[in-house]
């Protein structure tokens, strides 16, 4: 028998829109989660992610539900516990494609020493900030990045602290190495916002402006409805500007990412809304090399090392 009878080229695949699509979201109607779920599904196209190659982790909140409405693997974890979860994951199974879905809550309260942790560690993920400004899914409490004053079930006469910056505590954080910002209604930016992140060898941090019209109420009209209140950055390793959308937004910035102080400045900014990316350090380290070493021994050099190791305990 010729070899060539029995061994075939493996089939080229083409996926479609509907190769990422799971079940349909409940969200409520106008939340800014379906803008995020399509973005992240247009972003597995463009890329031609293969589904059982990709997987999206997430914690505890209405964002954290977008997994099921992924045909992807997914990883509904605890409150909090995304990030240490996600780079587990990173660590033995570095052939996937790794995104996060984390909330304001989820990842800047009870999930802030992971959240740290991993901006530290800087292994290759893409992490997306669901920041609304509210815990929804438990019906309006006050959030980490609420803003002072806000009422809510928890704070009745207002929320007496100013807003955490999720931008700010990123980019000063040792060793994070991409920090970028965008918005739900610009649902194009944000597209190609992830689509620069996925690219980046290295931890991707995204914090999303995102509306909840249910509890939030009209708190981001101003924003939607006055371009002049958004500020894109450019720069040629940043967020690619289509030409339409510089046509809509012509309130823009040559920002390099690189500048530390600068992209401080621009996290703390709040009007107009700075969009792109503000920081990228191309020179930091990551724990992928020291996480992945390992994997390629055979079984019995695993075994050897273990009897190795437990040799040393031998009376």
């Amino acid at each position: 028998m010729n070899i060539s009878d029995w061994t075939l080229e493996p089939r080229l695949r083409r996926f479609v829109l509907e190769d990422y699509q799971g079940p349909v979201a409940r969200w409520c109607p106008s939340c800014g989660n379906h803008a995020i779920l399509l973005a992240l599904q247009r972003l597995c196209l463009s890329a031609q992610l293969a589904p059982e190659k990709t997987v999206v982790v997430s914690g505890i909140g209405c964002s954290s539900r977008l997994p099921h409405h992924m045909n992807t693997y997914g990883f509904h974890s605890l409150h909090g516990r995304a990030l240490p979860i996600a780079c587990g994951i990173r660590a033995r199974r570095p052939d996937l494609h790794i995104f996060v879905i984390t909330g304001d809550g989820d990842c800047c309260a009870i999930g802030a020493g992971h959240w740290l942790n991993a901006l530290r560690l800087n292994m290759k993920m893409t992490v997306l900030l669901l920041d609304n400004g509210v815990y929804g899914l438990t019906k309006k409490q006050t959030s980490p990045t609420s803003p002072k004053g806000f009422h809510s079930n928890t704070h009745p006469s207002g929320a007496p602290l100013s807003a955490l910056n999720p931008l700010a505590t990123a980019i000063s954080v040792t060793n994070a190495s991409f920090v970028a910002q965008c918005a739900d209604w610009i649902p194009d930016h944000l597209f190609a916002t992830l689509k620069r992140a996925h690219v980046h060898e290295g931890l991707s941090f995204i914090r999303i402006r995102q509306r909840c019209p249910h509890f939030m109420g009209d708190f981001w009209d101003d924003y939607v409805k006055d371009p002049q209140k958004q500020c894109l950055l450019s720069d040629p390793a940043g967020v690619e500007i289509g030409e339409e959308i510089k046509k809509i937004y012509p309130n823009q910035l040559a920002h390099d990412p690189r500048n530390l102080g600068a992209a401080i400045e621009l996290a703390l900014q709040n009007e107009p809304l700075a969009l792109g990316l503000l920081y990228l350090n191309v020179g930091a380290e990551s724990y992928d090399s020291y996480a992945h070493r390992g994997l390629i021994c055979s079984t019995q050099e695993k075994l050897t090392a273990l009897n190795r190791e437990f040799d040393k305990f031998s009376v």
